[in-house]
């Protein structure tokens, strides 16, 4: 499918830079350095709604190889999967309401865009996103399996912290998950708040931590740099094999 772009409406332009302008007063000093790099390097634009082939392609694509696809919604493990193995970024056109600014129980576009495009100009994220896929494509008709990942996923690429300056301590924690950065309220939660619990990351434990969908989460799992993320595929395709053959 393609965007449409001709069919936003001044309203939904203006929604958009709400959203926009609201989120990047929270982000500096709470966001990843490579996200906010990111937002440079994309030219992401604050004004009105990304035009994914005018706005995005054009300056992801010479960085990492990757673009936005549209989609029209929430799709199938395999499509997802699919795309996402070829470098393809699947994000929706719909956009929340007004009276949506908050909470949705579904990702929009500005989730799917402002909260995931911009690390995608790094190269190790993108490498453990589209080798990610292909481990879901090998399990794609394995239910557990794909139940793990799907973890996995949501404890990184959703709702990951990353650890950038070992030296600061806590003042060294931001985050890199979408999820969290498209979200005012989750943003100053997961970074500032006593009350989730805050885990190295560890294959195992992700693989088998259950998620939470309807409100803030209790636990986040931190990263100490994206190189990590991408050289623990290996460890998450043989600890996959492993819990599988355990659970027959």
């Amino acid at each position: 499918m393609t965007q449409q772009y001709e069919k936003y409406t001044e309203d939904e332009q203006a929604v958009w830079k709400l959203l926009f302008d609201r989120q990047m007063e929270r982000l500096p000093g709470r966001a990843s350095q490579a996200y906010m790099d990111g937002i440079v390097a994309t030219g992401f634009p604050n004004s009105h709604i990304p035009n994914f082939e005018r706005d995005l392609n054009p300056r992801l694509l010479p960085i990492t190889g990757w673009r936005v696809v549209a989609v029209p919604g929430l799709i199938g493990n395999r499509e997802f999967f699919e795309l996402m193995a070829d470098r393809q970024f699947p994000a929706t056109t719909w956009l929340r309401t007004r009276d949506q600014l908050d909470y949705l129980p579904e990702p929009d576009m500005f989730h799917d865009t402002f909260g995931h495009v911009p690390v995608l100009t790094n190269q190790h994220f993108c490498g453990f996103l589209a080798a990610l896929s292909r481990i879901a494509l090998r399990f794609v008709e394995h239910e557990e399996a794909i139940d793990m990942i799907s973890r996995l996923y949501w404890y990184t690429v959703e709702f990951g912290l990353i650890q950038e300056n070992a030296a600061l301590g806590a003042e060294g924690l931001r985050i890199y998950g979408g999820g969290i950065l498209s979200s005012p309220g989750e943003t100053v939660y997961s970074l500032e708040s006593d009350i989730p619990r805050r885990l190295p990351y560890d294959v195992a434990t992700l693989l088998r931590t259950p998620y939470i969908i309807d409100h803030f989460q209790e636990q986040y799992f931190v990263i100490e740099s994206y190189e990590q993320l991408f050289h623990s595929v290996p460890e998450i395709e043989a600890t996959l094999e492993r819990f599988l053959v355990i659970s027959q």
